[in-house]
C-alpha cells in the first residue's frame, strides 16, 4: 500500500473551485480514502509506466465506468491492452501524449483532461459532433447595443414586452443583488427568456442561486454520490440535493430556458434543477452533459489528469452525464439565420405569448 501524497495528488483546478465547497471536500475525502492503494512512485517514468498509472487512476477513481460500459459497451480492460500496443520505448513526449489522450477519449467525458506544459488533452465531441443551434452574429442583433449588464447577466426587454436574459458562463460572478435588480427591471414583462446556450459551466453556487428564483417551495432536484473504494461500483449512498426558494425577488410568470449542446457541467446541473418547475419550459437542444464533479491526480512524468469522481443524478436517480432532453425540441433553421432570425428565441417568444 503506498502512502497518500496530498501535495502531488490533491491538485484541484480552478474550474473545480466553483463547486459547492462542502461537497467538494466530501468528494476529495472519499476519493482520498482509496488513494493509499495507489502511488505514482510505484510506476516508472516510461511510456508503459505512465500509461499503466493513468489506466489505474481511471480504473479505481473514475465514477462512470459501470455506467459507460452499460451505455455504449466500454471495456476498460480491453482499452488498456489496445493502447499498450501503441507504445514504443523511444517514443517522444508528443507521441505519448497523443496515445494517452486517445485512451482517455474512450470515456467520452468532457471533464476528463490531460495537462502538460505544451497542451491540454480534451474530449469535446459532446458538442462538436452536433449542431451549434447558436449563431453569434444573429444573437448580437437581438441584444443590440442598449442591453443592460449586471455582473455576468446581459438583459433587456424585447419589443414585444418579453424579458430576455443571456448568461454565457456560470464562472461569471453572480450575486443576489444582481438578480434582484434584473428581475425588478423585468417585472412588467409578460414572460421571460433565459438563454444559457454556449454556457460551458462554472460555479455550482451560481447555478443554484439562479434556479432559486423560479420556485416558491423547497424542491428535490437530484442526488450526488461519492467514491468510497477502488471498485467500479464502490459509492456512498446517494445524498439528496435541494433548491430552496430565494429570499429575494422570485419570477412568478412563465419562463423559457434556451439550451444547446454547449450547455455543460454546471449549466447541465442548472437545467436539471429548473426542469419540471411549474412555470419553466426548457426549449432547444439536449444539453451536453458533464455530471461528474472533477478531481485531479498526477502521472510519474508530472502530467496532470483530471477526471470525474463524484456522480450527480436527477430527482429520479437517472444519470445526466450525457445531457438532459428539452421539454420542447427546437433547432436553428438555416432559412431563419439567413433572415437574421434566431429560431429558438422566436419559438420562445411565440410560446410565451400563447
Amino acid at each position: 500500500m503506498g502512502k497518500i501524497r496530498f501535495p502531488r495528488l490533491v491538485r484541484v483546478l480552478d474550474s473545480v473551485f466553483g463547486h459547492s465547497f462542502l461537497k467538494l471536500i466530501a468528494c476529495l475525502f472519499s476519493v482520498s480514502v482509496m488513494v493509499s492503494c495507489i502511488d505514482e512512485d510505484n510506476y516508472e517514468n516510461t511510456p508503459e509506466g505512465n500509461l499503466e498509472a493513468l489506466w489505474q487512476i481511471i480504473d479505481t477513481r473514475y465514477c462512470f465506468l459501470d455506467y459507460k460500459a452499460e451505455s455504449y459497451g466500454l471495456d476498460w480492460n480491453e482499452v488498456k491492452g489496445r493502447y499498450m500496443a501503441c507504445l514504443t520505448p523511444n517514443m517522444t513526449s508528443a507521441q505519448l501524449f497523443e496515445v494517452l489522450c486517445n485512451m482517455l477519449a474512450e470515456l467520452r467525458d468532457g471533464h476528463v483532461n490531460l495537462y502538460t506544459a505544451a497542451d491540454v488533452g480534451r474530449y469535446w465531441s459532446w458538442q462538436e459532433d452536433f449542431p451549434a443551434n447558436f449563431n453569434d452574429s444573429v444573437h448580437r442583433l437581438y441584444l443590440g447595443t442598449d442591453y443592460k449588464i449586471a455582473s455576468g447577466l446581459k438583459y433587456k426587454i424585447l419589443d414585444d414586452n418579453i424579458g430576455y436574459i443571456y448568461y454565457e458562463s456560470f464562472s461569471d460572478a453572480l450575486g443576489d443583488g444582481n438578480l434582484d435588480e434584473v428581475f425588478y427591471y423585468l417585472r412588467s414583462c409578460t414572460g421571460l427568456i433565459l438563454d444559457v446556450r454556449n454556457n460551458g459551466g462554472g460555479q455550482l453556487t451560481y447555478a443554484s442561486m439562479l434556479a432559486s428564483r423560479f420556485t416558491n417551495e423547497k424542491r428535490l432536484v437530484g442526488y450526488i454520490a461519492h467514491k468510497t473504494g477502488p471498485g467500479h461500483s464502490d459509492f456512498s449512498d446517494p445524498e439528496p440535493e435541494y433548491v430552496e426558494p430565494s429570499q429575494g425577488i422570485r419570477w412568478q410568470k412563465k419562463v423559457v430556458v434556451l439550451t444547446n449542446r454547449a450547455c455543460y457541467s454546471s449549466t447541465n446541473t442548472f437545467v436539471r434543477n429548473v426542469k419540471g418547475m411549474p412555470r419553466v419550459t426548457v426549449m432547444g437542444d439536449r444539453t451536453g452533459g458533464g455530471s461528474g464533479m472533477p478531481y485531479t491526480s498526477e502521472l510519474p512524468n508530472g502530467w496532470l489528469v483530471r477526471f470525474s469522481a463524484c456522480p450527480m443524478y436527477d430527482a429520479q436517480m437517472q444519470q445526466i452525464e450525457f445531457g438532459i432532453e428539452p421539454d420542447v425540441l427546437v433547432n436553428m433553421d438555416l432559412a431563419d439565420i439567413e433572415k437574421n432570425k434566431d429560431t429558438l428565441i422566436e419559438q420562445a417568444r411565440s410560446f410565451l405569448k400563447k
